[in-house]
């Protein structure tokens, strides 16, 4: 006899196949496909040199296996080295940007999420955000609100009616962040980033509101050097944060 466990496990599993959204894990083939699913946009991960030189600096990097705990109790030289290196790449001799190294995009998004915006503070979003992203705002304590899928005009109604709803937004003491991609992984649409961030300059122009994009699916891929669709469009100092992760075009881990 199956226990109660199994048997919820087996009614769920029936439920996801019924709508069409099972999950098979499937054998890896060998034939020479062209893969369409894959985020590896560069094919980087098929590359020879970058196999060797990856092979080679792991061998000449002592301490390179294992964290020994938490950042906060074992100083770690080799991240502190790979942060400055982005501080400094993402910088482009513009404004006072600092970098943090997350496991992975995902980690960075719920760290980010959870911990930056306070109580009493607000958190709009567009529908599409990554499910990191919902993830990390189900933990935060600020109240959140939703806004169309790249509809400036719906994102300005919901900013408009906010700030008329919440005299702590209007007088600037509490904060509001827009939580934005700049390429959309689901549909791969465009975020209009410089009407947005002209619109929210517009209405909050004591600048208590601060726009996040998540650059997942752009890094490598846009801007100077694959700096992103931010570095692109040259507002790296109207954008209070943006996340970048080495796993899909730069074929790595982390975020």
């Amino acid at each position: 006899m199956s226990s109660v466990l199994e048997r919820h496990l087996a009614a769920a599993l029936h439920s996801r196949i019924s709508r069409g959204l099972p999950n098979d894990l499937y054998p890896t083939s060998d034939l020479a496909l062209v893969d369409f699913t894959s985020n590896d946009y560069l094919a980087l991960s098929k590359s020879p040199e970058l196999k060797q030189a990856f092979l080679e600096k792991l061998q000449s990097t002592p301490d390179i296996l294992g964290s020994g705990g938490s950042r906060l109790l074992n100083h770690n030289v080799l991240y502190e080295g790979l942060e400055t290196r982005l501080q400094n790449f993402f910088n482009e001799g513009k404004g006072e940007l600092e970098a943090i190294v997350f496991n992975s995009g995902q980690e960075a998004n719920i760290g980010f999420f959870s911990c930056v915006p306070q109580r009493g503070d607000f958190i709009v979003y567009d529908l599409h955000v990554h499910a990191s992203i919902h993830d990390g705002m189900r933990a935060s304590k600020a109240k959140r609100f939703s806004f169309a899928h790249n509809s400036v005009q719906d994102l300005q109604k919901v900013l408009a009616r906010l700030k008329a709803d919440q005299p702590e937004l209007a007088s600037g003491s509490a904060s509001l962040f827009v939580a934005l991609e700049s390429i959309y992984s689901m549909d791969g649409s465009v975020v209009p980033l410089t009407q947005v961030v002209e619109m929210v300059d517009s209405i909050f122009p004591s600048k208590n509101a601060y726009i996040l994009v998540d650059e997942a699916h752009s890094t490598g891929l846009y801007g100077p050097q694959g700096r992103g669709l931010v570095s692109m469009l040259g507002l790296q100092d109207r954008i209070f944060a943006r996340l970048h992760t080495f796993s899909k075009a730069l074929s790595a881990a982390g975020g």
